[in-house]
């Protein structure tokens, strides 16, 4: 089978890389002329947390010619319609695109391709692009840790889906999950958590939850996903094996307590880890927080449940896409009414 990354930027480059290392038929494409120029000439440097070099074939979206099995789409969801309609002639008549963006996005593409053709997956690692051809991985090296979680709103047991787990796997373990929207939930409550204030603070994940006041905040937006999924009837699936509603979730002191001690813990793996939304952001580039906090004030909003925190992160973000504001630590003090 012949499948593509399509949005090949930080992450897709390095799941890119280990395919190609592997011996696999994958083509990384992106519209970023200077990263695929980077990639052609040099290979798919990674660095960080694992480095190896590796050559790929690359490519930008006008010099697509051949139609794909597997389509990984790791774009931002900001112009999914018009994208995932562009993919369609790219596309064979069996082949599915397995959508591995942030929030919730198998709606949006399954109405355009059918959900028998669409399939999610939800990363719990994380990569930073530092140049052209070059990602840095800062997440463990670990197959533990490079992990995937799979859903399908049609058959998990068909050639399609059974051929995405044996090329994710080839990077780290793969969980089919039958809770699709569970397990969308537990990665939709890490991002909203952190990925919204690293981009508000311009910090690692690692420093937004060692500094006390900055992890008030993030163990606050835990509670508000929790409490909302709970009131929508949505049932979050364990990350990696643990269970983060029982370590996080609290009704006394005592347990809050005990979330607040354990939330470095929790994040230590991933600590190096900086929101993409940063790198949009820094870039002048508007970002995906509709598609991550945006999605809990929208739950919550359906659900009659107050979210005042998930509710001024949107905000925030929206004010620094308007240059109203600048990534910057001193943003913390923006929370301090709530």
């Amino acid at each position: 089978m012949i499948s593509a990354i399509y949005g090949a930027g930080a992450m897709g480059t390095v799941l890119g890389a280990y395919l190609s290392r592997a011996g696999e038929q994958v083509d990384l494409i992106n519209r970023n002329v200077g990263h695929i120029k980077g990639l052609k000439e040099h290979g798919a440097q990674i660095v960080g947390q694992t480095q190896f070099t590796q050559k790929v074939h690359a490519l930008l979206p006008q010099e697509m010619k051949k139609q794909y099995d597997i389509i990984f789409l790791m774009t931002k969801q900001l112009d999914n319609a018009s994208i995932v309609k562009s993919l369609v002639p790219f596309l064979k008549k069996d082949g599915v695109i397995c959508t591995m963006q942030n929030g919730l996005p198998e709606l949006s593409v399954s109405k355009i391709i059918g959900e028998e053709k669409t399939i999610g997956c939800a990363m719990a690692w994380g990569a930073t692009l530092i140049g052209n051809g070059v990602s840095e991985l800062t997440s463990e090296a670990t197959k533990e840790t490079l992990s995937f979680s799979l859903g399908s709103f049609g058959n998990v047991d068909n050639l399609h889906f059974q051929e995405v787990k044996r090329l994710l796997e080839i990077m780290g373990n793969v969980d089919v999950e039958s809770n699709w929207i569970g397990a969308r939930w537990a990665k939709l409550l890490v991002n909203s958590a952190f990925s919204g204030l690293s981009a508000i603070l311009n910090a690692t994940f690692g420093e937004v939850a060692k500094d006390k006041t900055s992890r008030k905040l993030v163990q606050k937006v835990i509670k508000e996903c929790i409490d909302v999924a709970n009131i929508a009837g949505i049932k979050i699936e364990p990350i990696q094996g643990k269970d983060i509603v029982k370590l996080l979730d609290w009704k006394g002191p005592i347990k809050k307590a005990i979330s607040f001690m354990i939330i470095p813990i929790a994040i230590k793996k991933h600590q190096l880890l900086k929101s993409s939304m940063l790198q949009d952001l820094s870039k002048g580039k508007k970002c995906e927080i509709e598609a991550i906090n945006g999605v809990v004030c929208e739950y919550g909003d359906q659900v009659s449940i107050a979210t005042p925190i998930s509710d001024r992160i949107v905000e925030i973000v929206h004010k620094i896409e308007a240059n109203q504001l600048k990534p910057d630590w001193s943003n913390l003090t923006l929370f301090s009414d709530l």
